[in-house]
């Protein structure tokens, strides 16, 4: 029978958890819910394959560790990653709640090099980071944290390329990331094709803004976009001010035009 309990939390829980997820079990004996839940933690840690490690922490017995993680009620599920919490619940989910609830929260296998993909692309080396996602979605197909990041490197080249990649990809965490590459796909798409944008008197105005994106004049870009708030922020369905957001969100807030246009386009709507 493994052993789940914990002996040493730091070496247990925060060291183990640099080389596999582990999914720590706040508990207590008196609990009743804890009795439901632990047995079926069990059951699937014991078929996780070490794809992932359980730990268990009786709170009566640990009470100084339940009270740095802020434990309030019982059961509750903590997952760490890297030494850090990257998801939990509370409360004793059904068995097939839960291992919906561990496919969506568990990192995959290749997280350090779509980790390492981020950093790249945060620093301007696009290739490189391509490069690295390439390799990740040859071994997994259908990894969506890579889909997800090759999409925005995309996106400017490649509008119609990187809307197929994200086309069948529903997590929360990926929202924002998503909804800015369709944002400025959808955009792209246009861009020389200035009769199909609505009527009115920024059209010329929006469509300009349009072309500078697609040429990667992205200062030049939110520059004019900015004026088309100025001058009728509701054209396109506040088209404008989504762009920017999608703009500033793809390139980083460490990025100059981030950096430089923020404050100006705040101003602008407001």
């Amino acid at each position: 029978m493994p052993q789940y309990d914990i002996r040493d939390f730091n070496k247990d829980v925060i060291e183990r958890s640099h080389s596999i997820p582990v999914l720590v079990d706040f508990w207590a004996d008196w609990c009743g819910p804890c009795k439901i839940l632990g047995p079926v933690l069990e059951r699937l840690a014991a078929q996780a394959d070490e794809t992932w490690a359980l730990a268990k922490v009786d709170t009566e017995k640990h009470s100084e560790i339940a009270m740095q993680y802020r434990i309030q009620s019982i059961p509750h599920v903590k997952l760490f990653v890297d030494g850090a919490v990257i998801n939990e619940f509370t409360g004793a989910l059904p068995e097939h709640q839960l291992k919906r609830w561990l496919e969506s929260a568990l990192p995959g296998k290749h997280r350090k090099q779509i980790g390492d993909a981020s950093d790249l692309l945060a620093r301007g080396e696009s290739d490189a980071a391509r490069m690295l996602l390439d390799q990740v979605l040859a071994a997994e197909p259908g990894n969506i944290d890579a889909l997800a990041l090759l999409a925005r490197i995309i996106v400017f080249t490649d509008p119609a390329g990187a809307l197929a990649r994200i086309q069948n990809i529903d997590e929360p965490r990926l929202s924002d990331s998503i909804e800015a590459v369709k944002t400025i796909a959808r955009l792209l798409l246009v861009a020389n094709r200035e009769a199909e944008l609505p009527e009115g008197d920024v059209r010329p105005l929006y469509h300009s803004a349009i072309q500078r994106l697609s040429s990667g004049d992205f200062d030049g870009a939110v520059s004019l976009f900015i004026d088309v708030i100025r001058r009728n922020r509701s054209y396109d369905e506040d088209g404008s001010r989504k762009a920017c957001i999608a703009i500033f969100r793809l390139l980083g807030d460490d990025h100059p035009v981030t950096q430089q246009r923020r404050r100006e386009f705040t101003s602008a709507l407001y």
